[in-house]
């Protein structure tokens, strides 16, 4: 939600290539979905992103409830800095949905209240305030599909490019609004 640094979010829309999830954006966005910096940090991925960009919480709320018989109040896992459960203590389902905030700010508080009981921390020595978003994301989502039975995608380590490999595809190009 709101992420602030092309680079992170870049890197975030490749892992999620990467594991074949949907990555929703909630604006505002602290840059153009035409930054360069985003495009480079996700390579020549983003034909294969599965990227939604909402106009604000309240419509990315709305569609992330939609069409599942789960409430999402029960399904949000809100990564979070301050508090909660560990991560390597939660319990996942596969139809989580995983919750991070702006670099700079993190969650929205109203969102933190509301659903209290689901706030996932990354154990850090103490003196360190945060984590790299990109890095907390990767962590977070590994753990998840892991912890959940969803499963990771089956590879042997070998690569073959993706057919839309070659095309020059920008973020702004399979970006879906979503409310």
């Amino acid at each position: 939600m709101h992420p602030e640094i092309p680079h992170n979010t870049g890197c975030a829309a490749r892992l999620a290539a990467a594991l074949q999830v949907r990555l929703h954006l909630v604006k505002p966005l602290g840059f153009s979905l035409e930054d360069r910096y985003l495009k480079r940090a996700g390579l020549d991925y983003w034909p294969m992103v599965d990227l939604v960009v909402h106009s604000g919480l309240d419509s990315a709320l709305k569609a992330l409830a939609a069409g599942n018989e789960r409430p999402l109040d029960e399904r949000l896992k809100l990564f979070t800095a301050r508090g909660g459960t560990s991560l390597f203590e939660a319990a996942f389902e596969p139809d989580d949905v995983l919750c991070f905030g702006s670099e700079s700010s993190g969650l929205p508080p109203e969102l933190l209240q509301r659903t209290e009981l689901r706030r996932i921390y990354l154990p850090i020595a103490s003196g360190v305030r945060s984590l790299n978003l990109a890095n907390a994301i990767s962590v977070g989502l590994y753990t998840a599909l892991v912890r959940s039975g969803a499963g990771l995608p089956d590879n042997d380590g070998t690569y073959e490019a993706h057919v839309d490999a070659e095309r020059d595809v920008w973020p702004q190009h399979v970006a879906r609004e979503g409310g």
